[in-house]
């Protein structure tokens, strides 16, 4: 019998073009306090559903939390690291939503942030140790820690919707040699803020990694998001081919959805007609 390799050629592609994940929309969105990250969230497809870690950081959002166009679990900002209790519960939260369906009705799945979910990983691995409160050990805490984060952003890329993870951006300083007069040349860079090697690790895990930052421009702070590294920040896309997005675009998830040839629409208000 001749072997057929066109018939398993076109299983490939078959399977390739009826991927769900390979026309869904994750980013790892970074940038220093204040830059503008959780109000980016606006320009997402709605509606949007945001688990927030971080207290307080849904407070910009009040408008369209109250207009229905946003969802906003807060209950994850209340830990108390002496009785963590914060990352199990989300967990098992998420993996409920997962079953009844519900994130088929969001446009976009919004985690804030990955700093303060990483402290509710880590309160959880050391009170599963009967250390709660204690300081990591760095062999036997940061490594779980490591994997439950990867863990659970794997499941959240298998979301029915857009996923974006908001991070912090941590100032790493380099003396790179010294000058005639034996000082020392310092180089500043940026990097995602985490702990241990899933500072690496996590922002493999995405398709898009993005910084948002100011710009000065002639009517003040303009703000961008950087696409590809520039400088002192570490940025990429994936989806950017054959010139789709610019190195600095403007901080409009939609559009650059849009630009990049993938759903941008929002998807039906929960409830009805707005």
């Amino acid at each position: 019998m001749t072997y057929d390799i066109l018939n398993d050629v076109k299983k490939v592609h078959d399977y390739y073009e009826s991927d769900p994940l390979q026309k869904r929309y994750s980013a790892l969105i970074t940038g220093e306090s204040g830059a503008g990250k959780t109000y980016l969230i606006r320009t997402c497809r709605l509606p949007v559903h945001i688990d927030s870690f971080d207290p307080g950081g849904t407070k910009g959002l009040r408008k369209e939390i109250a207009a229905g166009k946003i969802v906003a679990d807060t209950r994850w900002e209340k830990e108390d690291p002496l009785k963590p209790d914060r990352f199990n519960e989300w967990k098992k939260e998420f993996e409920h939503r997962i079953r009844v369906g519900y994130f088929e009705y969001f446009g976009t799945y919004v985690l804030d942030s990955a700093t303060s979910w990483g402290d509710a990983v880590m309160n959880q691995q050391l009170s599963s140790t009967g250390r709660a409160g204690e300081a990591p050990r760095f062999t036997k805490d940061y490594t779980p820690q490591k994997i439950a984060m990867i863990n659970a952003i794997k499941r959240m890329m298998n979301l029915p919707c857009d996923f974006i993870l908001i991070g912090h951006l941590k100032m790493i300083e380099e003396i790179r040699g010294t000058t005639k007069d034996g000082e020392p040349i310092r180089t500043i860079k940026y990097r995602f803020l985490t702990t241990g090697q899933a500072s690496v690790t996590i922002p493999m895990q995405f398709d898009e990694l993005y910084v948002l930052k100011g710009k000065d421009s002639p009517n003040g702070i303009k703000r961008v998001i950087l696409t590809d590294a520039q400088g002192q920040y570490q940025a990429r896309s994936r989806l950017k081919a054959d010139g789709k997005l610019a190195v600095e675009e403007e901080p409009n998830i939609k559009a650059l959805l849009k630009k990049i040839g993938l759903k941008w629409e929002d998807k039906p208000p929960i409830g009805g007609d707005e």
